[in-house]
């Protein structure tokens, strides 16, 4: 398995990023509620939408927990099948002029959706395309650990290190990258 360590990244991503948004689903909410179509809003007003999103949340987290624990075919194919479905949610929004200040993706308003961010979302879902391709249909984390070098400790050192990176690029470099336009933008006006 070639490419696990950019899933195991990804699992860590969606446990704490569905932990966050089902603890905190109000920004999230926030920044959906624009691409909500104008004729569902009556059936689907911010109160239900919070809570649509803090039930996705609690799924988004637990299989980012399962998928974590057993890297199977089944697993890794729908951690893909989520990032390509977050990259295709900025994409739309980003396309349709929606102002995606914050995806809300870790339940703050502080994680702007950027092209930087649907690109990492498509990287990680191609890497569990690939696990799913490469994973046994048997084992489980430490089976995985096990085939590994000094029995995983570097993945698993790597893998910390990589999700702290992926979350700072996501939230911190994205908030400036906002900063920046926002001066471009003031600059202009003067």
């Amino acid at each position: 398995m070639e490419l696990i360590g950019p899933y195991l990244i990804g699992c860590v991503l969606l446990i704490g990023a569905g932990a966050s948004k089902a603890a905190r689903p109000d920004d999230t909410a926030r920044a959906f509620l624009p691409m909500v179509p104008t004729r569902l809003r009556p059936v689907l007003p911010f109160r239900t939408l919070r809570i649509l999103i803090r039930l996705l949340a609690a799924v988004e987290g637990a299989l980012g927990a399962v998928a974590l624990l057993w890297p199977r075919p089944l697993t890794a194919a729908l951690v893909g099948a989520s990032y390509f479905a977050f990259a295709a949610l900025i994409w739309y929004a980003r396309s349709q002029g929606g102002a995606l200040a914050s995806c809300g993706c870790f339940g703050t308003a502080d994680t702007p959706a950027t092209s930087l961010h649907a690109a990492i979302d498509v990287v990680i879902g191609g890497a569990a395309v690939a696990t799913a391709i490469a994973s046994p249909t048997s084992g489980w984390l430490m089976t995985v650990l096990a085939a590994q070098p000094l029995h995983g400790l570097p993945l698993v050192a790597l893998t910390a290190v990589g999700a702290g990176v992926t979350y700072l690029t996501l939230s911190g470099l994205a908030r400036l990258h906002a900063v920046r336009l926002t001066l471009v933008a003031s600059e202009g006006s003067r």
